[in-house]
């Protein structure tokens, strides 16, 4: 019996990705009936209003009312609302408010303690850090240590992507000289205006104000105390002594299902790792390239910064030779944990929906000890950092985000392949039932 006019879902399918986009295609095609796809594109007649209907598109271009008019038959590849996870200063409340009602949580152990502050213009950082204890304590403890000695902190604008704006400090007037070079002139001082809280920040350089920040993502911050040493891998490796840090890619479906794909990537720094103590010059932010592991930042010169991260060496000096299966299980066990305090504690700002699907990147660092730590989650990752040579680890994602989270929402979902799943590579971390219908 042929498919009939109510079996066909309608896909809208444009990611303006030229990596993305035939990955994302070839992948639909693989795992759906052909006789059923309904590529709009393609077709003369658009999709009925009441049809099954899936959007795969960048977040501005998603058809929200649509979404949320017909939650039976229309899937979109975006939540609404989940800055609780991508913005750093609401991670990073997300994650405080848990450990207060669980004070048990994995994530005291696998995320840094923030101190969030709002501020416009240097002259006013005094103000904003007035209840910045715990960082006043640091600098009052680095006084009179070697540099060697010193605790270092890390400075996260909180609204800012690919590694913007990032700088590193151990005292007050090292802090105050950072926001002083990003003082505007007074010509400038129109552009300090907020930008959409969900839309993921622009990847050109159209805005920013020479130092690496956009003028637009100044007043919300974060500091964390800086993660030394980091995991450096010895030699012969080809990224020797270079810090990186790992992208995990994680499936948030529904209401709410989370998952984390087991390709990994490794992300390497484009210099050999120096501590910042260490620096050859008196600024070690002038060396940042030793601390960033944001390939995108590379200039396209990304040679042996990127990896798959199970081809890292299996035995490294000081660690298990199950260091890799030990790191991939505190990632499992920490995205549980996030996830779940971003849907049960902060849930007016990471709303889910049980028609919507999402794919994160997950960056986490591993330090000389093996503990992973959470850095970020970020929307919309840079799938094009992977590279061509590993470009099959995205398909491959892509191809089990449709088993996991299109076909079982449209009912296309093989019996015959059931038993498939076992052997998924998408390791399901998190199931609870918020009861959203």
């Amino acid at each position: 019996m042929g498919a009939t006019l109510g079996d066909r879902v309608y896909l809208n399918v444009d990611y303006e990705d030229q990596y993305v986009q035939p990955l994302l295609l070839a992948a639909l095609k693989a795992r759906l009936p052909s006789e059923l796809l309904v590529f709009v594109h393609e077709s003369e007649q658009p999709p009925p209003l009441n049809g099954k209907l899936l959007q795969w598109r960048q977040y501005e271009n998603i058809d929200f009312e649509h979404l949320l008019e017909h939650p039976k038959t229309n899937l979109a590849n975006s939540y609404v609302i989940r800055k609780a996870l991508i913005r750093k200063h609401y991670l990073s409340t997300t994650v405080s408010h848990w450990l207060i009602k669980r004070p048990e949580s994995t994530l005291k152990d696998h995320v840094k303690g923030s101190v969030e502050f709002e501020v416009d213009y240097a002259e006013f950082l005094d103000d904003a850090l007035v209840e910045a204890f715990e960082l006043k304590e640091a600098w009052a403890k680095n006084e009179g240590l070697d540099a060697a000695e010193k605790e270092w902190w890390i400075l996260k604008p909180g609204m800012s992507e690919r590694g913007q704006g990032i700088r590193l400090f151990s005292s007050e007037e090292e802090l105050t000289s950072i926001f002083e070079g990003w003082d505007p002139s007074s010509d400038d001082e129109d552009d300090a205006v907020s930008v959409s809280d969900e839309k993921p920040s622009a990847s050109g350089d159209d805005g920013h104000d020479g130092n690496g920040i956009m003028t637009s993502q100044l007043r919300h911050f974060i500091v964390q105390p800086y993660i030394h040493p980091p995991l450096l891998l010895p030699p012969p490796h080809p990224s020797a002594g270079r810090k990186f840090h790992i992208r995990t890619y994680v499936l948030a479906v529904g209401a709410l299902k989370v998952y984390v794909y087991r390709p990994m990537l490794a992300l390497f720094a484009a210099k050999p790792y120096t501590a910042p103590a260490e620096a050859s010059t008196a600024d070690p932010n002038e060396e940042l390239a030793s601390h960033l592991t944001n390939t995108c930042l590379q200039n396209g010169a990304r040679e042996g910064s990127v990896h798959a991260f199970w081809s890292l060496p299996s035995s490294l000096p000081g660690l298990s030779d199950e260091w890799r299966g030990d790191v991939f299980a505190q990632i499992c066990a920490v995205t549980a944990e996030t996830f779940e305090a971003a849907a049960r504690s902060m849930s007016i700002h990471f709303q889910v929906l049980p028609n919507a699907f999402e794919i994160f990147g997950l960056d986490f660092l591993v330090d000389a000890k093996g503990t992973a730590w959470l850095l970020e989650v970020n929307a919309f990752p840079d799938f094009a950092q992977t590279g061509e040579e590993l470009q099959g680890l995205v398909k491959g994602m892509f191809e089990e985000v449709v088993e996991a989270a299109v076909k079982p929402f449209f009912g296309l979902e093989d019996e015959e392949l059931a038993g498939a799943k076992a052997a998924s590579e998408m390791a399901m971390v998190l199931d609870v039932d918020l009861g959203r219908r």
